[in-house]
């Protein structure tokens, strides 16, 4: 049996969830997320939380339980607290801007990298440097950080490139520094 799977959601005051025939839906002061689940899981909400059980013992049911479980308990947190993920750009000449809905990225390539910003999300660039990817929806959120890291990550010689907030990058020597 998953632990995680067994573990009643609860619901905040303040979010309605609704389930609708495979589609659950929750609605709080952030937003409104919508999932919709596999048959081989059975979810039930009452006015405090949100229980999934497994529809019968196979084991697709048993991998989908932990997983449908972890995903609603996202939703509640997004729909209440929201997710943020920070990056930051380090390198000569290296930033970060916002024109409009557009993300503007110059990391060292002869034209700017323009990354259009998905509905759902709010950027802020917070300095040149650092920007702040904030939204309701945790994959979303993760899936734009990871795609804009993605355009030049931080190589391990001389650190430049974008990061995580807090990432450590592991740095090498140079061949230079080998031969003395």
């Amino acid at each position: 049996m998953s632990r995680i799977g067994k573990k009643p959601i609860v619901i905040p005051s303040g979010v309605k969830v609704n389930i609708t025939g495979q589609t659950l839906t929750v609605e709080g002061p952030l937003g409104k997320l919508e999932q919709t689940f596999h048959p081989n899981v059975n979810v039930e909400a009452d006015a405090e939380s949100i229980t999934v059980s497994r529809a019968n013992d196979s084991r697709a049911a048993a991998a989908m339980h932990g997983l449908y479980r972890a995903l609603f308990q996202n939703m509640v947190t997004g729909v209440t607290t929201g997710y943020e993920k920070k990056l930051e750009i380090f390198g000569t000449g290296y930033l970060f801007a916002m024109a409009g809905t557009t993300l503007q990225i110059r990391a060292g390539y002869a034209n700017e990298v323009q990354k259009p910003v998905p509905e759902g999300l709010t950027v802020k660039c917070l300095d040149q440097t650092h920007i702040s990817v904030k939204g309701i929806d945790k994959q979303l959120v993760g899936q734009f950080a990871a795609e804009v890291r993605q355009i030049r990550k931080a190589e391990p010689y001389l650190g430049k490139g974008i990061k995580y907030d807090g990432e450590v990058i592991r740095r090498k020597e140079s061949k230079a520094a080998a031969k003395k």
